[in-house]
């Protein structure tokens, strides 16, 4: 069989949400003459709706990842494990860690972005950031381990970051721990756990009856919560092993381990791709998800902006930037007058609360409850049977499949 010329590159950089909705629309109808391919440091990519559970120990680790692998032979798509560090625009390359430079024709940016550490001394060298996630969760599993190995010995952990993404994180740690310490017939008095926030509320997008009872459902589990608290810097105190977090206000607290989860910044080696960036250093993309330098770049998720409709880093925005996403990759390959996309101001935020319960929260309506938390698992098992349940019988055969 004569194999098909390719005319035209069309490169992902970056595994995230986005990214894979397109992977999956991609291969239910592929462009004749197109070559596809992913750039990802990750081959299975985390489902940000489903983390908190995760480390909570109410989903496995396949439950609540992408498996990026059989969704892009699906999508007869290049898998090229690697990260990007950096842009040739002038020749159309994404330069790699590890791997030559690829070429494109038409690129997309999902990267992601990062927690804001490095402006806090110490932090990089003293505390676990919520991404890389791989990193995260491996150094969630040391201290699950530690913990079924040797239950008696007191433990105390730090979060700093009180978003929805740190008011979760806590009380999934807070949950797995207890849990584990009452199986073993331990007292959960063992455990400590403090919350270090800058604000004077914690969730600040969300409205002010989620906010507050999210600080009860913190104080209702015995975690101190340190609101109005800037951590200014992180150190090591040497003799105990602890890392000691200092408050703008005085406070010290020695803490076994911290987790970072502050507000995201953007990748470093943006700042000399050549896009078009924000005075934070995210990608200004324009209403079709073209970034507003480069017609054949887009980008999206967290490491982009629409200049026109700002909004938070939220993950749902991710999963609505998709369909559009695929749409207008297709429309700028055959030449077709591409269509902009409008995000929702308002959208429903699902918060886990613990024990079964979530918060429903969308504009100023709230509700907490356990038919909030099934609603959840419905719409995140929905959201990853996509990637689970692919119709490889609706494809031709995959082309070769690199890494």
């Amino acid at each position: 069989m004569q194999t098909e010329s390719i005319t035209t590159d069309v490169l992902l950089v970056g595994g995230g949400h986005t990214h894979a909705l397109v992977l999956r629309r991609w291969g239910m109808a592929p462009l004749p003459g197109v070559r596809l391919t992913l750039l990802s440091d990750l081959v299975d990519t985390p489902y940000s709706g489903m983390l908190p559970s995760h480390v909570a120990g109410r989903y496995s680790f396949d439950e609540a990842h992408i498996d990026l692998r059989p969704l892009t032979r699906f999508a007869q798509c290049r898998l090229i494990v690697d990260r990007a560090v950096g842009l040739d625009l002038a020749r159309q390359r994404v330069l790699c860690a590890n791997h030559p430079p690829l070429a494109y024709d038409l690129l997309s940016i999902d990267t992601g972005s990062t927690p804001a550490t490095l402006t806090v001394p110490g932090a990089a060298e003293y505390a676990i950031a919520a991404k890389p996630v791989p990193e995260l969760l491996r150094q969630w599993q040391h201290i699950v381990e530690a913990v079924k190995a040797n239950p008696q010995t007191p433990l105390t952990l730090g979060v700093v970051g009180g978003g929805v993404g740190g008011v979760e994180l806590t009380i999934a740690l807070h949950e797995r721990l207890v849990g584990l310490l009452r199986d073993r017939g331990e007292s959960p008095d063992n455990l400590t756990l403090h919350l270090f926030h800058r604000g004077q509320e914690l969730a600040a997008e969300r409205n002010r009856w989620t906010r507050r009872r999210l600080a009860q459902v913190l104080r209702s589990r015995g975690i101190h919560l340190h609101l109005n608290e800037a951590v200014v810097a992180v150190s090591l105190d040497e003799s105990t092993g602890q890392r000691l977090v200092q408050g703008s206000s005085g406070l010290t607290v020695g803490c076994d381990r911290l987790f970072w989860v502050t507000s995201a910044a953007a990748p470093d080696w943006l700042q000399s791709s050549g896009l078009s960036l924000t005075d934070e250093g995210f990608i200004q993309v324009g209403d079709t998800l073209q970034t507003l330098s480069h017609p054949n770049v887009f980008a999206v998720g967290d490491v982009a902006t629409m200049v026109h409709h700002p909004r938070p880093k939220a993950g749902v925005f991710a999963v609505r930037q998709g369909p559009p996403l695929h749409d207008n990759l297709r429309r700028y390959i055959q030449g077709q007058p591409l269509k902009p996309f409008r995000p929702q101001r308002q959208f429903l935020s699902l918060i886990e609360t613990g024990n079964g319960n979530a918060i429903a929260d969308r504009g100023p309506f709230s509700i907490q409850s356990p038919l909030a938390h099934r609603w959840k698992d419905h719409i995140d098992r929905k959201f990853m049977a996509r990637f689970q349940d692919l119709p490889f019988g609706q494809m031709p055969s995959s082309p070769a499949h690199p890494s």
